[in-house]
Parts: C-alpha cells; sequence; structure tokens
C-alpha cells in the first residue's frame, strides 16, 4: 500500500529530499571547511550522512503513529480490533509501512550523496546492510509513535509531543558530532538513545569499513523494538475507548 501511496503521489518524494539536501548541501559543507569537530579523520559530509539518513527515516516513522488516531476518528480502528488477529501483527505491519517509506526516503539521500560527491562505501554487502538497518530502525521509532498515539488519542496533542521529541532525540545523539565530545551527561542520554545505534551501524557500513560494534548497535535496536511492539499491542486496543 505504501508503495503505491509513493506511486501515487511522487510530489511526497520530492518533498522529503528538501531537509537532506539543506543538511548535506549547506550544513555539511560548511562545516567540512570549519573543521569543529573531530571525526577521526573523515570527511565530515560522510561522517554526517549516515546522521542525516537516521534523522529522515525517525521523523518519517515518529509520525506514522497518527494513523491509528485516524482509523479511530473514521471508525475504522474498531472493525481492526473486531478481527481475529493478534494486536502484534496489526502494530507491526503499520510498522513495517513506515519501513517501507524509509527506505524510500534512504534511496534519496543516497542518490543525494552521490551526487554530491560524498564518499559513501558502495558495496552491495554494506547497502544491504544499511537497508536492514533503515527498516529495523523505522519500525522502532514506527512503534514508539504508535505508544504515544495510544496515550494522548488525539491529532493535536500527538502532533505537539512528536514535535517536542524529534529535535532532542537528533540532537541528544552522534549524529552530528562524535560521542567523545558530548559532556558526561548528554553522552549517557545519547547512549540511551536508539538513534545513536542506528547512526553507528550505518556510518560503519557506509562510511568506515568498520562494524565491529554491529552486534551491540542491532541488539540494541531490537531490544527496543521488541519493547516498543510489545506496549503498543497491548495500548493498541485502549485508542478506541
Amino acid at each position: 500500500m505504501e508503495v503505491r501511496k509513493l506511486r501515487h503521489d511522487p510530489s511526497e518524494l520530492l518533498s522529503r529530499a528538501v531537509q537532506p539536501v539543506l543538511w548535506l548541501v549547506i550544513f555539511g559543507q560548511v562545516f567540512s571547511q570549519v573543521r569543529a569537530f573531530d571525526t577521526g579523520g573523515l570527511n565530515y559530509q560522510a561522517f554526517m550522512t549516515p546522521g542525516i539518513l537516521s534523522q529522515s527515516v525517525m521523523f518519517i516513522a515518529i509520525f506514522f503513529g497518527i494513523s491509528i488516531i485516524w482509523e479511530k476518528d473514521l471508525g475504522i480502528l474498531q472493525k481492526f480490533l473486531a478481527m481475529p488477529v493478534p494486536r502484534v501483527s496489526l502494530v507491526l505491519g503499520k510498522a513495517l509501512a513506515a519501513g517501507v517509506r524509509a527506505l524510500s526516503q534512504a534511496t534519496i539521500v543516497f542518490l543525494l550523496a552521490a551526487v554530491i560527491g560524498v564518499p559513501l562505501r558502495w558495496h552491495p554487502v554494506a547497502l544491504v546492510a544499511a537497508a536492514g538497518v533503515v527498516i529495523l530502525g523505522a519500525v522502532t521509532f514506527a512503534t514508539l509513535s504508535m505508544i504515544i498515539a495510544a496515550l494522548v488519542k488525539t491529532r493535536e496533542r500527538f502532533m505537539g509531543i512528536g514535535q517536542l521529541l524529534t529535535m532532542p532525540l537528533f540532537f541528544a545523539s552522534n549524529a552530528l558530532y562524535p560521542l567523545s565530545i558530548m559532556p558526561r551527561w548528554l553522552r549517557a542520554v545519547a547512549t540511551a538513545n536508539p538513534l545513536s545505534y542506528m547512526v553507528d551501524f550505518l556510518r560503519g557500513a557506509l562510511v568506515t569499513g568498520q562494524l565491529n560494534n554491529w552486534p551491540v548497535d542491532v541488539g540494541v535496536l531490537l531490544a527496543a523494538c521488541v519493547v516498543f511492539t510489545v506496549v503498543a499491542a497491548y495500548l493498541y486496543p485502549k485508542v478506541a475507548v
């Protein structure tokens, strides 16, 4: 269904490309010249590309929960709840739809990086691994989004909380700068932030070629995904109340 939506409305893909363009072309090129951060000898645009990709995926997924509020308002949610289908399946089905959208966003970021000459690793195995983690990250944040939607139950509150969360999650991560330069308290927050592990895996797969921490990165994302999915499945029927 998500692929069909994107095919019928290609303008959505273009609108999604605007933010990565601003970050990579303007912010990335300026900070490449300033050399404000120690990136371990990496080109700064290459260093930040996995972070911008992760940010784009999170932005798509974190607002995906509004769909269940729309379904409640339209009376569709009650029909879903009456179906003999496990709640976990309903939650994961919606979250995987966010994963499909995230892959389209990843394609946009990859194409943009290629056009502006960002030195990434284009090895097929690295790209497949990156795609898998993009889907996992999208599912993780989409299930978190559904938890928020189930708790607030209105579109206005949901959008307000979603906008409140996105920037702190982004800046309290290693998306734009290494953990080593952060103050201790912020480093602790970033270490607890699932986005940091998504960025770390993508940076290893696409930039450095070093995936020594991949079991930790994937393990934390999987653990967060499982916890969020279980909680979202428990709260899902309460949206209709």
